[in-house]
């Protein structure tokens, strides 16, 4: 527990570990990630996944052509702020 200036916080890691596999942030995650794709252009594919402790997503590049644009251009790379 922590006492910052009169405000007392007391951690919750279970609470947090529920609130890192739960829905909405799947939901949120995924909202992101397909705006990513979308920025990115043609070719990329969109996955989203539990691991044992977190919801994780990723783009990838799905074609020979994404893989060039991205190699070439960094149009993925580029894209990563329309997930913000």
């Amino acid at each position: 527990m922590a006492n910052i200036k009169g405000l007392r916080i007391e951690r919750n890691p279970k609470g947090f570990a529920e609130l890192l596999l739960s829905q909405a942030v799947q939901d949120d995650l995924a909202a992101r990630a397909e705006r990513i794709s979308g920025a990115a252009g043609e070719g990329h594919e969109v996955e989203v996944t539990r691991n044992r402790d977190r919801v994780v997503a990723f783009v990838n590049t799905a074609t020979f052509d994404a893989r060039k644009a991205e190699a070439e251009g960094r149009t993925l790379t580029r894209a990563i702020d329309a997930g913000r």
